[in-house]
């Protein structure tokens, strides 16, 4: 459980009944996000309020009545799922410019101007989310709010989402410590290690991160990799 001093208060309304949870704001976030986190751990006290200022705690009755159980991690579940969760000021603030941290980079990364095939910069993304208005709510997903952004973003900016297919070959002094770090920064459809030692592979990659990728190819290999495009993804 959380400590009291960083728990706010989930509250739900249901058939003329109130029931309140102490949370912490971003794990309940996660799990209103589909997560599956336990629920102690997410709760500063394990009890359902009727009022949690007060100490009033919900009867029985009332649990029964509104979700057909007594649970307190069923309860409890729901309560953040459906409810509203209450935040100060200050921890709004810092959870929508976390998300809107998250949706920048995932854009910047993942799209890129169908124009010029260079992704946008973050910043040109920023500008663009600032005249367009958009707004970040703290509790949905980042693929959620991607898909909202890019929808808003459509008219000021030209953006398309899309991936390189690559070849790589890594000579064999080189091969063995390569592998881990590709794999981790690509996906991985295919590899094989070849008779002289040497590694070859294809991957796919999102487009934004193409030179970042390429820099790192060349670090692995001593400047000796070889990479080439196939084909783009869409």
């Amino acid at each position: 459980m959380i400590s009291l001093e960083n728990a706010v208060v989930a509250r739900l309304e249901s058939f003329g009944e109130r029931f309140e949870i102490l949370v912490d704001p971003n794990l309940a976030a996660r799990v209103r996000q589909g997560e599956n986190i336990n629920i102690e751990d997410v709760v500063a006290a394990l009890n359902v309020f009727g009022n949690a200022s007060r100490g009033t705690r919900a009867s029985d009755e009332s649990l029964e009545k509104v979700f057909h159980t007594t649970d307190f991690a069923t309860v409890a579940k729901k309560i953040i799922e459906k409810g509203e969760i209450h935040l100060t000021a200050e921890q709004r603030r810092q959870m929508i410019e976390e998300k809107r941290r998250k949706v920048i980079t995932f854009i910047a990364r993942n799209a890129v101007n169908p124009q010029t095939g260079h992704p946008h910069p973050p910043h040109r993304i920023e500008m663009a989310m600032e005249e367009a208005r958009v707004n970040i709510d703290p509790f949905k997903s980042v693929d959620e709010l991607v898909k909202e952004t890019v929808k808003a973003l459509r008219p000021l900016l030209p953006i398309r989402f899309e991936e390189l297919r690559l070849a790589i070959k890594i000579p064999g002094d080189h091969a063995a410590r390569a592998y881990g770090d590709i794999a981790a920064a690509s996906t991985m459809e295919k590899d094989e290690w070849l008779k002289d030692g040497s590694w070859v592979c294809v991957v796919r990659i999102p487009a934004g991160i193409q030179g970042d990728f390429y820099d790192l190819v060349n670090k692995l290999s001593k400047g000796e990799g070889l990479v080439k495009i196939l084909n783009q993804v869409y």
